[in-house]
């Protein structure tokens, strides 16, 4: 995160004195504009980032449910919440478990509940930009039959929408109603990824994988494969795809020697991102933690 720019606070404090009325509307676009161009930017700071992530995020939803059909907005609330879980709220509780597993399952519980937030904001706008149709047609589409292209504009809300869906699944499997939903949220990644493969640095590829290597019958060739890609795509720019094929394929696999080589690379990842930061932790931690996961 970063701090906000003098215009965005001019057009808050604008917004704030205007009444409810045209011009307003107009006012609360442009910040909602100015709010989903920030986003997760570069923060040498992880604490300064954790610490300022909360307001904005409560800011960005507060505007979203004004202008429930902005793209961009959603897209913003969605990753914003889905990473804050990741980084501030799961991976603590993945350190944490070790020595208290009772804080540790508050915080996945909290982080579960982040991850549902920011599915539902990704779920709502997609379904405003669809007639309300989104989730049916993901519903009723025989897996046989491909589904049509998504407008490229929508690709990342749908990549927030499969991301959070798939993290709220796995700290939910003692709910069989919400496991259920695990190949939805394979079938919308995959509609993503046929649109845009290479979405994100490589970050789209590497969820379909971790999708694909943990659904029942799935393909660990065809999961290796899509982080392969996801790794080619990031070009050596996004540590998580290391990270990600690390603990997907070779720590189940038992094979530490390419464990421990991803992990190395996603060390070496240059960049001051959010995302970047949290994976060289997270892969520092898991290389420290090697002895006791093989």
């Amino acid at each position: 995160m970063k701090l906000l720019p003098l215009r965005l606070l001019v057009l808050l404090l604008a917004a704030s004195l205007l009444s409810a009325c045209s011009p307003r509307l107009m006012l609360v676009r442009g910040v909602a504009d100015e709010l989903a161009g920030q986003g997760l930017v570069e923060e040498e700071d992880l604490q300064l980032a954790r610490e300022s992530s909360a307001f904005y995020l409560k800011l960005s939803e507060s505007l979203l449910r004004q202008t429930p059909g902005h793209l961009a907005l959603a897209e913003s609330v969605a990753g914003g919440f889905t990473q804050y879980a990741y980084a501030f709220v799961a991976f603590e509780a993945d350190r944490l478990e070790s020595r208290d597993a009772r804080a540790a399952q508050q915080l996945r519980q909290r982080a579960a509940r982040l991850y549902g937030r920011a599915h539902r904001h990704a779920m709502a706008a997609l379904e405003q930009h669809h007639d309300g149709v989104f989730l049916k047609r993901l519903q009723q589409t025989p897996t046989q039959q491909p589904l049509p292209p998504l407008p490229a504009e929508q690709v990342g809300l749908a990549y927030w929408a499969a991301a959070s869906w798939a993290a709220y699944i796995s700290l939910s499997k003692d709910r069989p109603e919400a496991v259920a939903d695990l190949p939805l949220a394979l079938r919308l990644a995959e509609w993503a990824w046929v649109t845009q493969p290479a979405h994100g640095e490589g970050a789209l590829a590497a969820l379909l994988g971790t999708l694909e290597a943990s659904r029942p019958g799935g393909s660990a060739r065809r999961a290796e494969s899509l982080f392969d890609q996801a790794i080619g795509a990031a070009g050596g720019r996004n540590a998580g795809t290391l990270v990600g094929k690390a603990e997907t394929l070779a720590l189940p696999a038992g094979d530490r020697a390419t464990f421990e080589a991803l992990l190395r690379q996603a060390l070496a990842v240059p960049g001051q991102s959010l995302g970047n930061q949290v994976m060289r932790q997270r892969a520092q931690w898991l290389l420290d933690s090697a002895d006791d996961l093989f």
